[in-house]
């Protein structure tokens, strides 16, 4: 009886099929809906696995997650295999994601020239007494998805992990990059390293529709843009 009862219990299925292995081992961008919330849920009901009762709630909101997301605790309650803690796991997790969305609407800064990547990377480089090179990722409104810290200390090409760079664009969805790094001795002059990273950059994004835009050598007044000079 034991065993009929949790028979459809995620750690029972093949490994294929758990969508918590799934994701572990394939990434999160593989899962379906159902597979995603199935993990919130954990299993489904002696009938019904964990992913069947979620495509089943799914299609009762014509797969839509925000009409999933304005569903009441009773609401979800009414699908069989859905007790009070299930609900608000779904529940709170979809909150969690209008949460997100809301943030990201709010936090994307469009870049319209050299001077909005100063403006941007100042406060963070500037006076910085050490060396830091960064990337910004954009999309194809120029609005900046993520900025990530590539390297710390000397800047030299051997520290730039051009397939960590290229990996991360293609993770957030990005089109186009753009460099910055500081020069603490408040040169504004581009060293060869400097040159060579950009070049390396720009020709391995090329093979994948990514535009290198801009390279900023920034200082705590001042800043230096490749596209400006038009040495990009």
């Amino acid at each position: 009886m034991s065993e009929n009862t949790n028979s459809f219990s995620i750690k029972n299925w093949s490994q294929d099929d758990q969508p918590r292995e799934k994701l572990r081992d394939k990434g999160k961008a593989v899962l379906s809906d159902a597979e995603l919330v199935a993990i919130l849920i954990g299993s489904g009901s002696r009938e019904e696995s964990a992913v069947d009762l979620c495509k089943r709630i799914l299609a009762s909101v014509d797969h839509n997650l925000n009409a999933l997301g304005k569903l009441s605790i009773k609401q979800l309650m009414e699908f069989k295999g859905i007790g009070e803690a299930k609900a608000i796991t779904i529940a709170a997790a979809l909150e969690l994601g209008r949460r997100r969305r809301l943030e990201e609407t709010l936090e994307l800064t469009k870049i319209t020239s050299s001077r909005s990547v100063f403006d941007m990377m100042q406060p963070v480089l500037g006076e910085l007494p050490h060396e830091e090179f960064w990337i910004l990722y954009l999309n194809n409104s120029n609005k900046v998805l993520r900025k990530n810290q590539l390297s710390k200390g000397g800047i030299t090409g051997t520290l730039v992990d051009v397939r960590l760079v290229l990996k991360t664009a293609l993770e957030v969805g990005a089109t186009a990059l753009i460099l910055c790094h500081n020069h603490p001795s408040g040169t504004l002059k581009p060293s060869e390293a400097d040159k060579a990273i950009t070049k390396k950059l720009k020709l391995a994004a090329q093979s994948l529709d990514i535009k290198v835009l801009d390279h900023l050598i920034v200082t705590e007044k001042m800043y230096f843009s490749f596209a400006d000079e038009g040495i990009l």
